[in-house]
């Protein structure tokens, strides 16, 4: 029997309630697909508790504290202190997600982008990297990673962090890639209207991508539209990238599982 390539999911919402009543199945499911570490993003204190309750009781599960974008409206000193204080959790490994969402109106800029603020320093003090949501924001984004990233500690050079379900133009991958950030892929690689997104991630060094499900959202094709997104599909955009880099699935699972452990430190 072919042993199947070894990949993390660098970003799935695990602890959210769509996973609920078959958690434990998911899990193995994952393993079984050759998915054998999970990383669980935060998106507010309640789900960075939840998460971090996750990675004690399973093995091959990390987690993130992080305030969220959308989650910023009541942002303050006591939710910095607090995020402080979970990180020091053996089994987080980053700050995040954090960063700016102008999709969606349940935040003020001016809050979303001091709260951003607040946690890059925080993330630079810790030496954690960042995992970034980005979402119609790219250039006030990349202006505050890039004034970040300009006096790293040498224990994140290199590693900055991440552009999670990356969806801007080459312009703006160029210009994460320049600030040592990788840049992670999800579902809408493999869809069928996804032209420009596979042109970035053609051009994207293999030693600077990762793959990610997103989940529950964002299921992959031949799934799409269904819920939950599961990290066993997450050979399905391993797959699709190693198509457009031309090299095979383990070689782009290998790729994928040594940059996860390179920036994460897994």
């Amino acid at each position: 029997m072919t042993d199947k390539p070894i990949l993390v999911d660098t970003h799935c919402h695990l602890n959210f309630d769509s996973y609920d009543d078959s958690r434990d199945t998911i899990i193995q499911s994952a393993s079984d697909a050759g998915v054998t570490k999970i990383i669980i993003p935060a998106v507010d204190l309640q789900t960075a508790q939840e998460a971090i309750a996750l990675t004690k009781d399973y093995d091959g599960i990390y987690a993130t504290v992080g305030v969220h974008p959308n989650s910023t409206v009541d942002f303050d000193d006591g939710v910095l202190a607090s995020i402080r204080q979970m990180a020091e959790t053996n089994t987080i490994v980053a700050i995040g997600e954090i960063g700016l969402d102008y999709y969606w109106d349940k935040s003020p800029k001016t809050t979303q982008k001091s709260a951003f603020e607040a946690q890059l320093q925080l993330a630079k003090e810790l030496e954690l990297p960042v995992i970034i949501h980005n979402r119609e924001a790219h250039d006030d984004v990349m202006q505050l990673l890039e004034a970040w990233a300009q006096d790293l500690p040498n224990s994140l050079q290199g590693r900055a962090g991440v552009l999670h379900s990356f969806s801007a133009p080459m312009e703006i991958a160029e210009r994460a890639l320049a600030s040592g950030f990788y840049l992670g892929f999800t579902g809408p690689i493999t869809f069928k209207n996804a032209k420009n997104l596979r042109q970035v991630a053609r051009e994207v060094p293999l030693d600077r991508l990762l793959v990610e499900t997103d989940g529950p959202f964002l299921t992959p094709h031949p799934h799409r539209g269904k819920r939950p997104n599961k990290p066993e599909y997450i050979p399905f955009i391993a797959d699709r990238l190693a198509s457009l880099h031309n090299i095979t699935l383990a070689e782009m699972a290998k790729h994928t599982t040594d940059n996860a452990h390179r920036l994460f430190k897994l």
